[in-house]
Formats: structure tokens, sequence, C-alpha cells
């Protein structure tokens, strides 16, 4: 079977062609032994196997994404985005690549002969205030960023289109990923990993929120997790509702910093500086808190329970041998 994964450079795109290449094969509908993977990006992947195929190209180019599908891929993993403050503050480059290079790359797919599993990564910015005290399955997508709103237009998309047979897609809505290896990146969510991932490293980091905002995330371990299940999974257990919320650990940002002095002792917190900036909490002031998902719990999808074990695992997966500079 032949994979392709849009995003590939990225941190998740990373983590999850090493998972693959260990893997082998994938079970479910559309898997099997794992021949071929593309990997396509605007930076090149550093992974290096005989089974993969690098392509350094904008989605938002049409070439690539015929040139892509022509190959027919079993499984698509789209991850490739503009993150949240990046698509907030230029509006043109959100479209072009959240939501019109999703398109492109779903009608390129559309024309093929095979029907490949499609595996979008969405997000919780989906959602807009007013929220209830925990956001369930049924509740309704009023995103209040252009971010959230070019990830819900996509998810519309990608269930029309499975809904019609081009492809059978299922949308994943991350929670926000924590802690990210690294250098930061432009995602207004970058903070809930540096005030861990700098002071874990010797650093002095900026907090521009304040410290009882509360969000929901799961580690990139659990991230790669989320993506392989959904690629496996039985679209007709599915059903029509083809996107779904993933699981989360729910924390503020206190607590958050409570877990990191647990992990590496009192005098990491010192190394945080309370600086706000009304830009980034004007952009998580938007964002929901606390999640019920139902629907992903029953399919299988899990994740941490504690933002201690979330810490833990950035301490095995990443600072104990050394994280790699990527965003």
């Amino acid at each position: 079977m032949r994979i392709l994964i849009t995003g590939a450079g990225g941190m998740i795109g990373r983590k999850l062609t090493e998972a693959l290449l260990s893997l082998d094969v994938i079970g479910g509908p559309h898997g099997g032994p794992i021949d071929h993977i593309d990997l396509v990006d605007v930076v090149a992947s550093p992974i290096d196997d005989d089974r993969i195929t690098g392509h350094v190209a904008d989605l938002a180019d049409g070439p690539i994404l015929e040139d892509m599908a022509a190959r027919d891929p079993d499984i698509v993993f789209h991850l490739a985005g503009v993150v949240s403050g990046e698509a907030e503050q230029d509006f043109g480059k959100g479209m072009r690549v959240n939501l019109d290079g999703s398109r492109r790359l779903f009608d390129a797919l559309r024309d093929r002969p095979s029907v490949p599993r499609v595996v979008f990564t969405s997000s919780i910015a989906v959602f807009g205030a007013p929220f209830p005290p925990s956001i369930s399955d049924d509740f309704h997508l009023t995103p209040l960023t252009s971010y959230g709103m070019q990830k819900a237009a996509a998810e519309m998309v990608l269930a029309d289109y499975t809904r019609r047979g081009f492809f059978d897609g299922i949308g994943i809505r991350l929670p926000t990923i924590t802690v990210r290896p690294g250098k930061p990146n432009a995602a207004a969510s970058g903070f809930f990993s540096s005030i861990i991932r700098e002071p874990l490293a010797g650093e002095r980091v900026e907090l521009p929120v304040s410290r009882d905002v509360r969000h929901t995330h799961a580690s990139p371990r659990s991230a790669v997790g989320f993506l392989l299940h959904a690629a496996a999974l039985d679209g007709e257990i599915v059903g029509p509702r083809r996107n779904l919320t993933m699981p989360g650990v729910s924390v503020t940002v206190g607590e958050q910093i409570e877990a990191l002095v647990r992990a590496a002792g009192p005098d990491v917190a010192d190394l945080i500086m309370d600086n706000p900036d009304p830009f980034v909490a004007d952009i998580v002031a938007g964002w929901p808190q606390r999640f019920t998902t139902d629907r992903a719990d029953q399919l299988g999808f899990t994740c941490e329970t504690s933002f201690d074990e979330i810490v833990q695992a950035h301490i095995d997966d990443e600072q104990s041998r050394g994280a790699d500079h990527v965003t």
C-alpha cells in the first residue's frame, strides 16, 4: 500500500512518518503492508528510508496535488496548514493554504479510480464562544477566528466528499498538542508548550496570558496515536458524521506549571515571566476549555489522563535524547 503525508516536515508529520516506518503494516479496510510513503511539505523531511520519497512543494500549487493523487495513495494524512496566529495575521495565506489547498487536494483525490482513506487534522478552533461548561459532540460550529473558519469549512468539504464516495474521510479535531519539541512556531497556542519546554532546558520564557486560562491538551505521542487509529477505522462504524473531537487533558496554565514543578523541581517556575499579550489573549479567549468526547472514546481514541503524563512524555521522548529543532 502507498501512503501520502502532507505537512510531513513538521513535528507531527515527522513523528507520524517514524511511527509508520516502525509499524510496517496498517490495519483496517484501507490498510496493508506499507510499501511506500510520499512526504510533501515546503521543507524537506529529515527522515531517510528506502520506502520514502520526499517532495518539497507548496500544496497551494496545483501540479503537486495532481501528481500525488495520480500515485493512487491508499491512505492520505492531510496535516499541512498555516497555524492559528499566522492565519489570523495573514488572512490571504490562511485561506490559500488551509481552505483552498485542502479543497484542491480533495478534488485531486476525487478523480481517482480508487477510494482512499483521508485523515484530516482539524482543530478545536472550529468552536466559538459562548461555551457551555463542556463542549459535547453535538455543539455547533461557530468559529471566532479565520483559522477556525478555514478548518470548519474544510471539515464540511471532507464530509460531503465522503458522502458522495469520492474518498473515505475522517477529520480529527486535535486539542492543543503539548509539549511540542524544538523552536516555537507562529501558533497562538505555542506558549502552552514554551512554558514547559524552555524551563526544562534552563531557559527563560514569557507567558502571554493569565495563569487561570484553561485549555485542553494532548501529547505529540497521542496525536500520532489519533492519526494511526483514524487511518484504521471502519468507516461504516464511524457513520456519516465524519469529524470527531479528540480527547485531551483540561488544565489551567497554573496547573501546567504545577505539573512542571512536580517533574523538575520548584526552581523551574522562576524561569516563567508573566508578560500579557492582548493579541494572543484575545485569540485564546475564543477557544473552548473542556470537551466531552463520547464518540471518540467509543471509537477507541485514547490519550493521557493528567498533565503530569504529558510532561513526562516530553521528557521521555525529547529531552532525554535532545529534541530536534522542528516546528
